[in-house]
């Protein structure tokens, strides 16, 4: 979550409040309404109340436009329904609402199915807030597992455990390095490589590492790491020295990607070394914010002492999560949506979105001002940066006329190594149809004239430019 401070500058006036907002305010008149940073010290009519909050939103950017996120921003009518009628339900509570319970137990079969886990019944899992949530929890357990192993000599100055990555990871895993205080071994971009590579990744490994992360579908560029050559390299690193480095697979997205529409992947628990799994149920898994998941290989994947088992809500509840109480609503949707699409559903959305990216894609090639990074060919994500040739303008200056039609667009360096690159990245989501794609487009050529009057690019600032508003 963002943290906050106080307002920039104490603005104790009140909102403005229309007549015509209805019903008349007994304590101290139709149009008197509360302070923005304090209390109020008397209650409003709800259809005031509504219509307050309703308006400031209203400057939000529309969801539908936002091409930055990888969050699901459509969903059925009859999805929202189910929601609805389950938002009142605690999550953490089985014994009360063992339907519930049973639904996202379910969920975590469907999904040990779909990932080839050699015994589904025996695989263990969870559901989660999100991704960041499923992938702390994935790295807790890969380090208890290396606290055990290596109980003589942790804690010590000496046993410092690192866990090794690509530079390119989701910032949870900076955030989960930091939090349990694990040393973050990243392997840099190196050119148009911008991603981890296998062999790097193995050079870092030592008696310390606790495992190794590969992402399936990196967050900057859309492009799927090669976990099954990190796999090999790790076992080659194995009959060498001995180390044997288990591998977490971060699929937040292409977790709900490649089971579908690269079924010949060969990324999941098909291969040994992978020991875990996390995905985000609302990126590609098509639910609202609010629903990740996190499974083990096997039982012995998750170390029991990990896991709370409480009673005073009744009943015995194990519970693996950093939070407690959480709403029920979103596990409830992702079970709809299992049930709603099946594989085939999912195999349509899925192939639905890439086809919409990748025509987004040869449309940008086709304009002649602009150079792909990624054509969407693994996650439907396209990113690209201005041509050589193209001096009036950058990327940042893309970005922010485009907000001027609505579209929201984020551009960005890369990290080390490769921060001279800058790109806008186009994130398609189910909702994203082709006809919004080529309305993006026609909104992207129609400022290009103007981009090309300017003297230079406008944005100076690369550092301020890289903070997406609106």
């Amino acid at each position: 979550m963002p943290l906050h401070h106080g307002p920039d500058q104490h603005d104790e006036r009140p909102m403005a409040v229309n007549p015509f907002y209805g019903e008349a305010n007994p304590v101290g008149g139709m149009t008197d309404a509360p302070p923005k940073h304090r209390l109020p010290d008397d209650p409003m009519p709800p259809s005031t109340a509504y219509q307050l909050v309703h308006d400031e939103l209203m400057l939000d950017g529309n969801a539908r436009l936002n091409l930055a996120t990888f969050v699901t921003t459509w969903m059925e009518p009859q999805a929202g329904v189910l929601m609805g009628e389950c938002r009142d339900k605690n999550m953490i509570d089985k014994d009360e609402y063992p339907r519930t319970a049973e639904l996202e137990r379910r969920c975590v079969s469907m999904l040990a199915h779909l990932w080839n886990a050699p015994d589904p019944d025996g695989s263990v899992g969870c559901s989660t807030t999100g991704s960041s949530e499923a992938c702390m929890l994935a790295g807790m357990a890969l380090k208890r597992r290396w606290m055990k192993r290596n109980a003589d000599r942790y804690p010590s100055q000496h046993a410092r455990p690192n866990l090794v990555m690509g530079i390119n990871v989701q910032v949870c895993w900076e955030k989960f390095c930091n939090f349990w205080e694990v040393e973050a071994r990243q392997v840099p971009m190196d050119g148009d490589r911008f991603h981890l590579d296998p062999q790097a990744a193995a050079e870092l490994c030592d008696e310390n590492t606790i495992g190794v992360v590969g992402i399936l579908g990196s967050t900057f560029d859309g492009s799927y790491e090669p976990i099954a050559e990190l796999c090999a390299a790790l076992d080659t690193l194995q009959e060498k020295t001995g180390l044997d480095i288990p591998v977490h697979v971060d699929g937040a997205s292409g977790g709900m990607i490649a089971p579908f529409i690269d079924p010949d992947l060969v990324w999941d628990f098909r291969l040994p070394r992978v020991s875990s799994i996390n995905t985000s149920g609302h990126k590609y898994g098509l639910v609202y914010p609010g629903v990740g998941w996190a499974l083990w290989r096997t039982a012995d994947d998750l170390p029991e002492d990990l896991v709370f088992r409480v009673n005073y809500l009744g009943g015995d509840m194990p519970t693996f999560a950093l939070n407690f109480s959480r709403p029920g609503a979103q596990v409830v949707a992702q079970y709809y949506t299992f049930l709603r699409l099946g594989r085939e559903g999912y195999r349509a959305v899925q192939q639905s979105t890439r086809n919409v990216a990748r025509d987004l894609a040869e449309r940008i090639e086709s304009i002649g001002d602009f150079q792909l990074i990624t054509r969407g060919d693994q996650l439907p994500v396209v990113t690209f940066t201005t041509a050589p040739d193209v001096k009036a303008y950058d990327v940042f200056d893309v970005s922010r006329r485009l907000r001027e039609f609505g579209w929201l667009v984020p551009a960005y360096t890369f990290p080390a190594h490769r921060q001279d690159l800058a790109v806008l990245r186009l994130v398609c989501r189910n909702g994203f149809s082709a006809d919004l794609a080529a309305l993006f487009i026609a909104d992207l050529r129609r400022l290009l004239p103007e981009l090309h009057q300017q003297p230079h690019p406008l944005t100076r600032d690369k550092e301020a430019a890289t903070a997406f508003h609106h």
